[in-house]
């Protein structure tokens, strides 16, 4: 399945820990099994949303072959590796060994660069493994036309996610790319990468974006799935009811605590049956009150799509 172009909602799981602080992979398996179980397009373990900042390689390896054993085939695993260029390699290696499918390249650690030296950051990890590899355009790995074409000309580099909200920078990327890769025909694909990106995927598409990775779809998959499908089949009046009753809400309230775009998913999966644990430091869990306030925004969106499934003829 390697190299297989995706489509649909992009799943991204949490990564449970048990209560003295490892990798839960009894109830990671029961995650990953859910999610796939609810039809994603892919998924993407160890990444943002899984805590990749807080794990090591040999617990990523871990993560990733328990990913792949759950999805069982059925859709495309990626996993993440970022850091330095050294970890980056370390990651990539282990995520091939444990049978992903896949690469999500992280920011390199916190320090600015060159166009030139983030080119050859990718070109490094991109050389340490056969995995297909999507880079992630956020932070201070801050790609422009000329060094997204050179990296979307790397042999096995297949696509290029925005986490950075830049649309001007990032229409003239996907222009830039597209026109630079049609001569040879190689299948490449753009994704939207902003936290709950479900807010800002109408811009997206507009550019030509049409995919977007969904934390929302860990804990809530079938609101995930109602409002995909919203988009494509030009739903406007589900689709805003969507935002303003379930994402908005969710924005407004993840946004009171740095870290709570992970803290908030987790207690998420954990009030919809799967068992967490706790994130690693430097996060904090979500405190009582939030998880309260996020049940009743999970009702509420939940109501928007009971009232849409009543409301459609037969």
């Amino acid at each position: 399945m390697a190299g297989a172009s995706m489509n649909g909602v992009l799943f991204f799981p949490v990564t449970p820990f048990t209560p003295s602080g490892e990798v839960d992979t009894e109830r990671l398996a029961q995650h990953i099994a859910k999610g796939v179980d609810a039809g994603p397009g892919g998924v993407f373990c160890a990444c943002g949303t899984g805590e990749f900042h807080a794990i090591d390689a040999g617990e990523l390896g871990t993560i990733v072959r328990t990913t792949v054993d759950a999805a069982d085939g059925r859709v495309p695993v990626y996993a993440g590796a970022g850091g330095s260029v050294a970890q980056a390699k370390s990651f990539a290696r282990a995520a091939q060994e444990a049978g992903a499918d896949g690469l999500l390249l992280l920011p390199p650690y916190l320090v600015e660069m060159p166009q030139a030296g983030l080119v050859a950051y990718t070109r490094a990890v991109s050389e340490a493994t056969d995995l297909p590899l999507i880079v992630y355009n956020r932070n201070n790995a801050r790609y422009d036309e000329t060094s997204a074409i050179a990296v979307a000309q790397l042999p096995n580099v297949v696509g290029f996610k925005d986490g950075t909200g830049d649309l001007d920078q990032v229409a003239r990327i996907v222009r830039a790319v597209t026109d630079a890769l049609e001569p040879s025909g190689k299948p490449f694909q753009f994704f939207n990468g902003l936290p709950t990106a479900e807010v800002s995927q109408q811009a997206y598409r507009a550019i030509g974006v049409t995919l977007y990775s969904s934390a929302t779809f860990a804990f809530a998959p079938e609101l995930a799935l109602a409002f995909y499908q919203s988009l494509e089949s030009g739903n406007e009046r589900l689709t805003a009811a969507l935002l303003r009753e379930f994402f908005h809400p969710l924005v407004r309230l993840r946004d009171t605590v740095p870290g709570y775009a992970v803290s908030l998913i987790k207690a998420g999966v954990a009030m919809e049956g799967v068992e967490t644990g706790s994130v690693r430091p430097p996060l904090v869990d979500a405190a009582p009150a939030d998880v309260e306030r996020l049940r009743e925004i999970l009702a509420a969106g939940r109501a928007v799509l009971a009232e849409a499934l009543t409301s459609v003829p037969g």
